[in-house]
């Protein structure tokens, strides 16, 4: 599970990083990146718990499109567990939106897994076009 300081909530923070984020497509889901330099991170985030550098922070859209209610919530499950363990290699303050794309609610975890790295891979530098 991603802990209560790592997730979106807000309507604001998913429309901040959809519309004023970088993007990278995978054939399972689209993942949208805001990351702000230090200045721009100071006083703008309201969950800020008094650090210097705010948490990164994830949210998840899966719509009716990937499935019935079952299978959404299981690719919401497995996503968030995958965000967990990666949330460390984004910069401070940014936030993360995963989207899923229909055929999510087919993939295994391993294949959710590959085009997240990738996805995140491509958003932070370290993969060319």
């Amino acid at each position: 599970m991603l802990p209560t300081e790592n997730r979106l909530r807000r309507r604001e923070d998913f429309a901040a990083a959809v519309r004023r984020g970088r993007r990278a497509g995978r054939p399972l889901l689209v993942v949208h990146l805001r990351s702000d330099s230090p200045s721009e991170q100071r006083g703008k985030d309201p969950h800020a718990s008094g650090e210097n550098a705010p948490p990164s922070r994830a949210g998840f859209v899966v719509s009716k499109a990937v499935g019935g209610a079952v299978v959404r919530n299981l690719v919401k499950r497995r996503l968030r567990h995958l965000m967990r363990v990666r949330i460390d290699r984004l910069p401070a303050g940014s936030l993360v939106v995963v989207r899923a794309l229909p055929g999510a609610g087919e993939a295994d975890h391993d294949q959710l897994a590959r085009d997240l790295d990738a996805a995140l891979q491509r958003l932070l530098g370290g993969a060319a076009r």
